[in-house]
């Protein structure tokens, strides 16, 4: 039984419309303010990612240029870090893998571009990831990562 004094209205439990409305304006206007900082620092770590990347492909192209006195050919490419080149110059000195692990696609899910001897660096390579667009040029995180520090083509 519920005793309740003369004239008097107990409470309702809940919330009204006006209320629930109030607290979801609320949570999508942190989360409007929220959300752009967070993509945009998931945006950076995979452009951090690619260069890393390219820069352990560097270390491994490196290694294997002191045991073959030169860099795989284009065709021979950054498998020839992993397993034995099969076409091309065979090299003479080769003792790989040079990369502990299969040859990672780029953090948006394309392969590296390998050139050799590169267009930008004629004595050596060309490695770069087109960013997100996988497309030569753009800006963010569609622009182009390379082994020599600035966008393909320029």
């Amino acid at each position: 039984m519920s005793y309740r004094a003369e004239g008097r209205k107990t409470p309702e439990s809940g919330f009204t419309i006006m209320e629930l409305i109030v607290v979801i304006a609320i949570i999508a206007t942190l989360a409007g303010l929220v959300a752009p900082e967070i993509l945009r620092n998931a945006s950076d770590a995979k452009v951090q990612a690619a260069r890393a990347q390219i820069e352990m492909f560097g270390l491994a192209l490196e290694s294997y240029r002191l045991d073959n006195d030169r860099f795989p050919s284009t065709d021979q490419g950054l498998n020839s870090l992993r397993i034995l080149p099969r076409v091309g110059d065979l090299p003479r000195n080769w003792r790989g893998p040079y990369l502990r692990r299969p040859v990672p696609v780029d953090p948006w899910g394309n392969a590296y571009r390998y050139v050799s001897p590169g267009r930008e660096n004629p004595h050596a390579y060309d490695l770069l990831s087109y960013g997100r667009d996988g497309r030569e040029g753009g800006d963010g995180e569609d622009a182009d990562i390379t082994s020599w520090g600035e966008s393909a083509g320029q």
